[in-house]
Formats: structure tokens, C-alpha cells, sequence
């Protein structure tokens, strides 16, 4: 009689916020508790890279997305934004572990990281799936920069420089031209980030929406509005200087006068596991401190 082949360990990959002191210790915690659980635990390569963790093997992003069943982002929402968008074309699961500040969509304290992987794991969670948006940067008819972003694309000016002019098209109907800083068009995901301290609306995750939010226009009847997601929406460069799009605040390009930076939903998604009793209202809550009323001593509770 033939041997049984056992059937391979499922693979959680774990990703890891860089520079961060001290963060060995939990993210050591966490590799045993999964390889405890049957799991094969792989580190993202930069992970590997700046981690002084060893005996674990390294996977490029592509073979993650390709062959691990979830990743585990340990870090902020910004580590969190950088992988998102790296792993959305293969709908990989992010389990986000909050080791940064504000932590919106990293939502897991870290104190409570292992009962609430415990859960995940087990199929006691929430899943939510979250829309991106995509961008082509066109130069006389002709693309010259593509990327996506979770949060949001954002057209700005440098710092030094004088107000922009937008041209803001929308499903092929003109909208407006704006002088302004700039412009944020947010997904419900980023109207917690850039777009909510420009004074923009906040869009439950649920919403089929984009914002567009100007940046301190110049007439104070430009007003945040919320279009469809099935919108194109166009912003063409009509004048200033030293101006850019940066996607996530993380990878930008440089623009010209008469570039048109084309937005729609991306085609892809990005998949949260929360815990089982995560709750959206909570974490705004907790984060915005809308939980905080004074107490008879003036102080905040």
C-alpha cells in the first residue's frame, strides 16, 4: 500500500510596517500562534529584508497573492495601503493588526492580535470588500503612468507654488474649472484620511460613491460632491505649476499643463477580515473620539 501524501499547509504571509522598534516580539508571537494553528507562515520579502526575525522563509508579493490563503499586515493604515494595492488583482485577504496611530482600517489592537486571529481563522469573522480606483495619466493622446489607489488620487501643487486650475469633466459632461490647491477624488474607504480633514463627507465602506474634494479653492462655492462609482471622471491641467498625482500619498508622477488624468473604478477589490463583532460605527467612534463628552471637571472622558 502507497503512502498518504499529507496535504500541504495552507500559507499565511505577514506583513510588517518598517522601522518600527520593538516589533519583533509581537510579530514572533504571531508566527508561532499560526505555525501552533497547522499554518505555513512566509514573510513578504521587504518584510524579510528589515526584520532581524529568521528561519522564516520570504515570498515576493506576486507569489503571496498567488498561493497564500491571507495576509497579516502589522503596521499602520499606510502599510496597510501599500500592500492593498499590490495584492487587490488577486483578491488575497487582509487581516490588518494595528501597530501605527489612527489605524482606520488596520483595526485589530495589538494586544488582542491573537483571539482575534483565532477567530478569523476559524471563520468567525466579517468580510468586507472595499473598491479602488484606477488612474491613467494621459499626455497628447497618449498614456504615460497608470497605478491605483485604496484612499484616494489626489492632483496637488508643490510646495512654493501658486493655486491650480482643474478641469473637472465628469462622464463626458463639464463640470467645472476650479482654482484651488488641488484635488482629492476619494474612495468611501479615503473619506476617513485626506479627504475628511479637507472638509469632505464620510462615505460608509458600503457606498457605490467617489468623492471629489477641492483642496482650499479659491471660491468657496466649490463644494466637496459625491458621484457615482460608475463615473469616468476627468481632471485636465489648465495652468500652474510644479503639480503632481499621487496615488495613497505613496507613488506619484509629475504633470504638465494640458495632461488629463482619467479616474474610474478599479476592476478589483480589496478584501478585510475583521473580527466577528467589528464594527464600522465603533471604529469611528474611537477613532474621531465621537465617544469623548466632558465630565463636571471640564475634563473629556
Amino acid at each position: 500500500m502507497s503512502a498518504v501524501t499529507p496535504a500541504p499547509q495552507p500559507i499565511i504571509a505577514l506583513v510588517v510596517r518598517q522601522n518600527t522598534a520593538g516589533v519583533e516580539e509581537p510579530v514572533g508571537r504571531i508566527v508561532d500562534f499560526l505555525r501552533g494553528a497547522g499554518y505555513r507562515v512566509v514573510f513578504e520579502e521587504d518584510t524579510a529584508a528589515h526584520l532581524g526575525l529568521t528561519g522564516i522563509e520570504s515570498m515576493s508579493v506576486a507569489a503571496i497573492g498567488e498561493q497564500a490563503k491571507a495576509a497579516v499586515v502589522v503596521g499602520g493604515d499606510g502599510t496597510m495601503l501599500g500592500i492593498a494595492r499590490q495584492l487587490a488583482k488577486y483578491d488575497t485577504p487582509l487581516i490588518g493588526i494595528n501597530q501605527g496611530r489612527l489605524g482606520f482600517i488596520t483595526d485589530i489592537p495589538i494586544q488582542n492580535m491573537l483571539p482575534a486571529l483565532g477567530e478569523i481563522l476559524e471563520g468567525r469573522s466579517r468580510l468586507e470588500k472595499r473598491t479602488l480606483l484606477e488612474a491613467r495619466v494621459m499626455r497628447d493622446g497618449e498614456q504615460i503612468y497608470c497605478s491605483v489607489a485604496v484612499n484616494d488620487v489626489v492632483v496637488a501643487r508643490g510646495t512654493g507654488a501658486g493655486m491650480v486650475e482643474l478641469k473637472l469633466i465628469v462622464d463626458g459632461e463639464f463640470m467645472y474649472n476650479q482654482r484651488s490647491d488641488g484635488l482629492i477624488v476619494s474612495t468611501p474607504t479615503g473619506s476617513t484620511a485626506y479627504s475628511l480633514s479637507a472638509g469632505g463627507p464620510l462615505l460608509h465602506p458600503s457606498l457605490q460613491g467617489i468623492v471629489l474634494v477641492p483642496i482650499a479653492p479659491h471660491a468657496l462655492s466649490n463644494r466637496p460632491i459625491v458621484v457615482p462609482d460608475t463615473s469616468e471622471i476627468v481632471v485636465e491641467l489648465v495652468s500652474g505649476r510644479d503639480i503632481s498625482v499621487n496615488f495613497d500619498m505613496q507613488t506619484f508622477t509629475s504633470l504638465q499643463l494640458g495632461d488629463r488624468i482619467v479616474i474610474s473604478r478599479s476592476p478589483n477589490t480589496v478584501t478585510f477580515l475583521h473580527p466577528h463583532d467589528w464594527s464600522y460605527y465603533h471604529t469611528l467612534r474611537e477613532k474621531l473620539h465621537w465617544n469623548e463628552y466632558p465630565t463636571n471637571d471640564g475634563k473629556l472622558k
